[in-house]
């Protein structure tokens, strides 16, 4: 269909009641925008291996989201259209967050003694929250408030964690076990809390519908997964599928993730909840093609949509804000490395998470486990949109969240890198 006749088609639509999709959305904005968005993204790891990838590549997703955002140069706007692309972003992000859970790790005594130290995290983090507002002085606010605060300083960024922890050769190390049980926790756990006390429901309310969530998924998932495996064929023909341009093993991740996402809207739950449980489930029932799996989904996501998901988020950020409060931004900071962070360095310095360690290396671990991003950005947009915590506040703690990344492993690296010099030198 040409263009002419495409105008014809929606001026006939108009005159018979209907409305064209043309006329419902500022499509010309919403192109332009994703424009300037994919610039960002493509400029982002640019910037990064500029600085030798000391500042990571999701934090110039940020700060680049910000300098593009109707903050600073107003080149591009969070339309309804770009809005969906966000959303889908964030469910990418959090669908291969979930496949990162190794359950079996997760049931073992590592991940119970880490569940263990996120809930002391989560208790100081709630003291913290009561001693900061008090001392603010600010009145009114309800225990949810403190919930969301102390959620946005307890979580672990194992996916943007992943890559970092690669470069600096700790992956395989006792370091780098204990970090994935820590990040693992870091992120189930913060995603469990914001469904079950952030919601408008009561506590007991929100643990019912959330069983019936698990309840559901599981029966979704069986019921295709036993119609499979009892028709192999149907089985060889989507792995056969796989390797063409029919693409069908991501087809079928996607109809998982969309369904759970979908699913978690419906029962008013955060729709990170159904995208992490995807990736869960997406790693449980595909161990022996998970390889294949797992490239391609870091290439649909990580190319531009998880891109998109940062530089958006950026766009929301407030500079009047970050720069009316800097003293508040170094303390947030300063409350993410103890709430989150030391708890953890005493757990592997006087116990071990996978076997007990120095107070360098315990350190280290503490420093990883307390960097911190993409949970913050999600309980933050959750609580702002719902008026539980006030959209300058939200974006201070983004912010705090971006420097944790760029500081946090930054520090650890130097200080291993520090101990292997020391160590050499006493030779």
């Amino acid at each position: 269909m040409n263009l002419p006749t495409t105008i014809l088609a929606a001026t006939d639509a108009t005159s018979h009641g209907l409305v064209p999709f043309s006329t419902a959305i500022n499509t010309e904005g919403s192109i332009v925008s994703l424009f300037i968005i994919a610039a960002a993204a493509a400029v982002a790891p640019l910037l990064a291996s500029l600085t030798r990838k000391r500042v990571p590549d999701v934090v110039w997703l940020l700060i680049l989201g910000v300098a593009v955002g109707p903050n600073a140069l107003g080149f591009a706007s969070l339309t309804e259209p770009i809005s969906v692309f966000r959303e889908v972003g964030m469910g990418m992000l959090f669908l291969i967050a979930g496949t990162e859970i190794d359950v079996q790790e997760v049931h073992g005594s590592a991940g119970k003694r880490s569940l263990a130290t996120w809930l002391a995290c989560f208790g100081i983090g709630l003291a913290v929250s009561w001693v900061a507002v008090a001392a603010s002085g600010t009145t009114g606010v309800g225990y949810s408030t403190y919930i969301a605060l102390a959620i946005a300083l307890t979580s672990t960024a194992l996916g943007t964690l992943l890559p970092i922890l690669m470069e600096a050769g700790v992956m395989g190390t006792t370091i780098g076990k204990a970090v994935l049980v820590h990040g693992a926790i870091g992120e189930l756990a913060p995603v469990v809390a914001m469904s079950l006390l952030l919601s408008a429901r009561s506590p007991w309310l929100s643990f019912g519908v959330l069983m019936f969530f698990v309840l559901a998924t599981i029966v979704a998932v069986a019921i295709p997964t036993r119609f499979v495996l009892s028709h192999p064929e149907i089985g060889r023909t989507i792995l056969h599928g796989a390797q063409t341009s029919q693409k069908t093993l991501m087809r079928v991740v996607m109809v998982i993730l969309t369904g759970l996402m979908a699913l978690s809207a419906v029962l008013d739950l955060d729709m990170v909840l159904g995208a992490f449980a995807a990736g869960i489930i997406v790693r449980a029932l595909a161990p022996g093609n998970f390889t294949m799996i797992e490239g391609e989904l870091r290439t649909l996501g990580f190319s531009f949509l998880i891109p998109l998901f940062f530089v958006t988020s950026g766009m929301t950020i407030s500079l009047s804000a970050v720069a009316a409060h800097p003293f508040l931004l170094v303390s947030l900071v300063g409350a993410i490395l103890l709430v989150r962070g030391v708890p953890i360095v005493a757990l592997e310095r006087f116990h071990g998470t996978i076997e007990r360690v120095g107070w360098s290396d315990a350190t280290r671990i503490g420093l990883y486990g307390a960097t911190g991003l993409p949970i913050i950005v999600a309980v933050t947009g959750l609580a702002s949109s719902t008026g539980i915590i006030p959209t300058w506040l939200a974006s201070l703690l983004v912010v705090a969240g971006a420097l944790s990344v760029l500081l946090f492993p930054l520090l650890a690296f130097l200080l291993g890198r520090a101990v292997v010099e020391s160590a050499a030198n006493l030779r």
